[in-house]
Order: structure tokens, then sequence, then C-alpha cells
């Protein structure tokens, strides 16, 4: 007989929901780079880079700091003295990817209250250890913004924590706000995640916690070089409900090309939760590139949205880059582009949106 999965308080029941990106941000939760396997023979730059998109988000919204352990604490404590609008805290954490081992925030419309999805994180299927401060970042993050912290939105209410069973990374999910979930089968339903787990039950646990009605599977899609087991982040993203951007391939030789083009081709056949069509926007991705010898995963789908602004990383290939930004900018008209050269950062497998945590205003 298989076994009962343990459920806990579901935070629809309590009316919460996961709002889209683009809607306003309280802050950015980010976690300053210390781990030099991340990136071996690369790590000089990568505090710097991550500076800059720390000095980039504060102009826009508050940007939290989760400091790592004490030497790289200290490391960003100098990095960014000075700086408004930035809080460092002393949470330790094994790696950078904050996106995916962070609190997934949901709101309460009608109380005007944030609440929090504490995941399960197991660094993507056991693949690297020690992840244990990682796993610990959830409730730590949790802790500090109730004890308030000066964060407005929660001057006269403690933030709700929903845990769940479920092992699950933040870059594996993506919403439009209203209702339909974007995520992939490599992913979630990984035998080294949730083995235990049928489709029908992942789904109702994401529909319990996040408040979306729907769930599109989008398989099929793959970046060589991607340990996560193909995030939805660096393969589609929502721009608007009903609008969608897929990553393509530059060249048809690319070894990317066909799973990309079978992504897309799903993604036309599919509808969202009000059963509209969705409609999609092909981004391209650079042409291949090694590191080392090994190829990296590099995608323009792995932007992020901040407050007026859209931070996306480039990779130094000209056509390609100046191609992604033109196209984001017609997407999104309203908000400035600004571009961060990712080509270093990419060789840890991750870009900006792997290394950043909306929390929404309430």
């Amino acid at each position: 007989m298989k076994e009962r999965l343990p459920f806990h308080d579901a935070a629809v029941d309590s009316g919460y929901r996961w709002v889209a990106e683009w809607e306003p941000h309280e802050a950015t939760w980010i976690s300053w780079p210390h781990n030099l396997g991340t990136w071996p023979g690369r790590f000089e730059n990568i505090p710097s880079v991550t500076e800059r998109v720390i000095r980039i988000l504060a102009e826009v919204e508050h940007v939290h700091v989760c400091g790592g352990p004490s030497a790289s604490f200290e490391q960003a404590k100098n990095a960014l003295a000075g700086v408004q609008n930035v809080t460092l805290h002393d949470i330790p954490t094994n790696d950078c990817w904050i996106r995916d081992y962070g609190p997934t925030f949901v709101v309460n419309r009608d109380k005007k209250t944030l609440g929090a999805v504490r995941w399960r994180f197991n660094a993507w299927g056991e693949k690297y250890k020690p992840y244990d401060d990682d796993a610990g970042a959830n409730a730590r993050i949790c802790d500090r913004l109730n004890e308030h912290g000066g964060i407005r939105s929660l001057d006269e209410h403690s933030m709700a924590t929903f845990p769940s069973t479920l092992v699950c990374e933040g870059g594996g999910l993506e919403t439009d706000g209203m209702g339909t979930l974007m995520t992939t089968s490599s992913c979630v339903m990984a035998s080294t995640r949730n083995p235990r787990w049928t489709r029908s039950e992942v789904e109702a646990e994401l529909c319990r916690m996040l408040g979306v009605t729907k769930i599109l599977w989008v398989d099929g899609g793959e970046l060589a070089g991607d340990d996560t087991d193909s995030h939805i982040d660096q393969l589609a993203r929502f721009i608007r409900p009903g609008l969608v951007v897929s990553a393509i391939s530059f060249t048809s030789d690319d070894s990317n090309a066909p799973k990309l083009s079978a992504q897309r081709k799903l993604l036309e056949k599919m509808t969202d939760a009000q059963e509209r069509p969705l409609q999609i926007v092909p981004l391209v991705t650079p042409p291949p590139r090694l590191i080392q010898g090994k190829r990296v995963p590099e995608s323009y789908c792995n932007f992020y949205l901040a407050n007026g602004i859209l931070i996306v990383p480039v990779f130094g290939y000209r056509e390609t880059d100046d191609a992604a930004t033109a196209m984001l900018q017609d997407l999104y008209p309203d908000r400035d582009i600004i571009r961060v050269d990712a080509s270093d950062f990419i060789w840890g497998l991750g870009a900006f949106h792997c290394a950043t945590q909306q929390q929404p205003k309430v």
C-alpha cells in the first residue's frame, strides 16, 4: 500500500496566492557569493558583478543580502558600505542561488499581508554537498521578516509561513499571476527530488500552496550544461498573461535546437487558466560556448524584473545580445532595460534570475 504523504496547512486556504514577478516589489533578496567551487578559476569577478546588481536594484527597491559565512559577510559589508536601501543579514549560505532555496512569497490581498511558502531543498537532487545552510536559509529569512526589520509591509502583521513537504526550487516555477503555472516534469518529478509523489499529488500541492488553478508541464526543452534538470526560468517566461517568451537556438546546428523547437511547438498548443491560447514569442539563445571544455547554459530568459526595470544577462555576443535586449524592450516598453555582463557569472550555471528572489509589495 502506498504511504500517504504528509500535508501541511495550505496557503490558498488562508487567502494567499503567488503573484507575478512584474507586480510591484517591496524588496529583492540576494545572497552574496562565496563558493569558489561554483566558479572554478573565475570567482574573482563574481562579487563585483553581484555588487553591481545590488546597486542597480537598490535604486528602485529595498535589497536584502544574505551575507553567508563570516568571511563573505565581511566582504559584502565592505563592498556595500554606504549603499542606501540595502540590509545585510548574517544568514549563512552554501551558494548564491537564492531563487531555488529561498521562500516563494505569497500575498493575501484582502488582509494585505505577506506569506511565504517554504519548499524543501536538496541541492537539485543531491547534486552538491553540503547544502544544509541553503536548506535552512528559507526559515531564517522568514524569521528575519517576522522580526519586522524595518519592512513597511510587516509593521502591523507578522508573516504567515506555509511549509511544504515537496522538494521544489523557485527557478522551476513560473506564473502569470492569474492562476497559470509553468514547470517541467524533469525537475519537479525527478526521482532524486520527489520519488513518492504522483503527478496529481504534485499538482495538488502546487495549487494548494500557490493558489494556481492550471499547471502547464512544459517538457522536452533543454539547455546543454544545465544542472537543474531544466528549470523553466531558463526556457520560457511569462511576459504578461497569455504571452510567453520561449528560448530558441540561434543556429539550426546547435545541439539545443531540436529540443527548444519541440518546446515551442508544445507551448503553442497550450491554453492558460482562462483557457486562452498562449501567444509565443521566440527569444534567441547565444551561440554555443565552452568554458574549460564544458558547455554553459546561456539564456536570455534568465532576466529579472524589478520595479520599473528589467535586468538582462548578456554574454558578449553582440548579435544575440542586441537582438534579445531589443526584443525585451519591445515587450516591456515602460521598463528600463539594464544589461549586465553574465559571461563569467554563467560559469556557475545560472544567471540573475537564479540569483534573486522577489518579495512582493502588499
